[in-house]
């Protein structure tokens, strides 16, 4: 039976009043199937956060025929630069897929994966891999499967057939 352990997270939360900046060293767009592929040294920042992977497909919505009746993917291409990457709302983004070795950084919290997803509507970012690690401080979570509530912050670690392994540091503790 896989072990699992639970956590709040606070600094893997979404902050959607910070604006998100792209960088890759290529973008395709496909306007027809609503879909931005990011590849190459991709980092996306938004306030503290950082996410950085080899490949990022972005998944946008279908829009309704009310609309401009331009693709959101259209309009993300629109706004891209080489330099500073992506302004578009992330409103019209259904769900993103990372992979090629997934690095994430809040604050003192850092996660490192083989691949993810996020998937908008839900706020929820699940990392996988043979080897998930958590890092908060000096604190070290090991397993296979890290999801994260991005709106909460809470997390949950999954062993998926093995153990969670934990290394706790007395000295991450705050003293009184």
């Amino acid at each position: 039976m896989a072990q699992a352990t639970t956590s709040q997270m606070s600094g893997l939360q979404l902050n959607k009043d910070q604006p998100i900046q792209i960088e890759s060293d290529k973008l395709e767009i496909k306007d027809q199937e609503r879909i931005a592929d990011f590849t190459g040294n991709v980092k996306v920042v938004q306030g503290t956060t950082t996410l950085q992977a080899g490949q990022m497909r972005v998944f946008y919505k279908a829009k309704d025929a009310a609309t401009d009746g331009s693709a959101p993917a259209t309009k993300a291409a629109e706004s891209a630069t080489p330099a500073s990457g992506l302004s578009s709302s992330s409103a019209d983004i259904d769900r993103i897929l990372v992979s090629n070795k997934v690095f994430l950084t809040s604050g003192t919290q850092t996660a490192t994966a083989d691949n993810g997803s996020f998937d908008m509507a839900k706020q929820l970012f699940v990392l996988k891999g043979d080897k998930v690690v958590l890092t908060d401080g000096g604190n070290v979570f090991t397993g296979c499967q890290l999801t994260v509530q991005m709106a909460t912050g809470q997390a949950q670690l999954e062993s998926c057939g093995g153990r969670v392994q934990i290394q706790l540091d007395p000295q991450s503790q705050k003293k009184n």
